[in-house]
């Protein structure tokens, strides 16, 4: 039996898991990574070994509902069982959403067309006591009008330098926004959403841009910040990284 290509999509609580990408420091226990996980099962499931190529490299505490991962196997059940008797080797923090087999050039990260991130944020005086692991708590009011002027100004294809990480270890900054838009969750009017659909993302580049927007917000920044970001490549220029929490990878179109 030859091997296949196959195309994984999973969800996932990013609460206790140090991020996607596998670990094994020196002198350590591995740490729990979703990657790590969800090969694991794999393997114990199949009885091989298993390379597992993820399109985004979640940092901890980040959320998925549809991340997408390749591997290449022999499958020795019917496809249409298979997330079924994955999911029964995966703990209750993960989801296997759905596997399919897809072309051998298919590429989970290569082939990406575009990536859409929601960065959720829970907008009033209350604690979020039920959702705290997946919003993150403003409790000054905030100007969803003046966010989304601001947000519209980052939509093209741009040098992002100024909305990443030191150290981002990436040969070029350039990326392309397709969509960036502020909402009310229409069934929480609490709830304000950062929505992004991009090409690619730069290191914390979602959170950055969602920690300027919400400066903008309070009124501490001019909405015109994201102009004098992008042309002048100054990270200094821009508002917080805001915590991991609120960030959850929506999808992954091909």
């Amino acid at each position: 039996m030859c091997l296949r290509r196959y195309k994984l999509t999973i969800a996932y609580d990013g609460t206790d898991f140090h991020g996607w990408q596998k670990q094994e420091p020196p002198d350590r226990d591995p740490l729990r990574t979703v990657g790590g996980v969800v090969c694991e099962a794999l393997q114990r499931l199949l009885r091989q070994r298993i390379q597992l190529v993820g399109a985004s490299r979640t940092d901890a505490g980040v959320h998925a509902e549809g991340q997408v991962a390749h591997f290449d196997a022999q499958i020795p059940i019917p496809i249409d069982r298979l997330a079924k008797a994955l999911n029964s080797r995966l703990p209750g923090d993960v989801e296997a959403v759905s596997v399919e087999q897809v072309a051998s050039n298919f590429d989970a990260i290569r082939s990406v067309h575009s990536k859409q991130y929601v960065y959720r944020i829970f907008n009033t005086v209350r604690r979020p006591l039920v959702n705290r692991h997946v919003v993150w708590h403003c409790w000054t009011p905030l100007d969803d009008g003046r966010m989304q002027e601001a947000a519209h100004r980052l939509i093209g294809e741009h040098d992002f330098s100024a909305f990443a990480a030191a150290g981002h270890g990436r040969t070029t900054t350039v990326r392309r926004i397709l969509r960036c838009r502020v909402e009310r969750d229409v069934r929480n009017a609490s709830e304000l959403h950062v929505l992004i659909e991009g090409d690619g993302f730069l290191y914390n580049m979602v959170r950055i841009i969602a920690g300027t927007l919400v400066e903008v917000g309070r009124g501490r920044f001019d909405v015109n910040i994201i102009d004098r970001m992008l042309s002048e490549c100054d990270r200094s220029l821009g508002g917080p990284t805001l915590p991991p929490q609120g960030l959850c990878l929506q999808w992954v179109r091909y």
